[in-house]
Formats: C-alpha cells, structure tokens, sequence
C-alpha cells in the first residue's frame, strides 16, 4: 500500500491514519478484479436482480468505462464470451 496516499486521504478526510489505510485497502481490494472477473460477477449480480441479458450487456460495458483502469471497449459478443466461455 503507498503510504503516501494514505497520508493524504487521512490529510484530506480527518481520518486517523489505521483509518485512512483500511479505506485504501478496500479500495484498492474493490478496484483489483481483472476485467473478466468484474464482468462475471455483475452478470450474476444483475441476472439475480432478474434483468434481462440485453439489458445486461449494457449495464455492464457502460459500467467499465467508468472503472479505474478500462479494458476498452468490450463488445456485447465479447461480453458474452466472458460470461459463458
């Protein structure tokens, strides 16, 4: 963990520094799915929420370019090759 960015999120926020870190980690921890694992588990996560595939598709591939790191733009039909091989 960089102990810079947990001096500033502890700066910023008034947290204490165990605090700041533990914030950080699970930050870090939500942001370290590769691609394929994110795609996954928001496709189960949406299908038990009882949405449709087509709606799913673009839930999620709108929801990627909004993380951290992007993988690009993924397809539906490659959205698809993830989730079911």
């Amino acid at each position: 963990m960089d102990p810079e960015l947990v001096r500033h999120v502890a700066e910023s926020t008034g947290l204490p520094g165990p605090v700041a870190a533990r914030v950080v980690a699970d930050v870090v921890a939500y942001y370290s799915e590769t691609a394929e694992e994110y795609v996954r588990r928001r496709h189960r996560e949406l299908q038990a929420r009882e949405k449709r595939n087509a709606e799913i598709w673009t839930v999620i591939a709108d929801e990627l370019t909004r993380r951290p790191v992007a993988p690009g733009s993924l397809s539906e039909r490659r959205l698809r090759r993830i989730v079911y091989g």
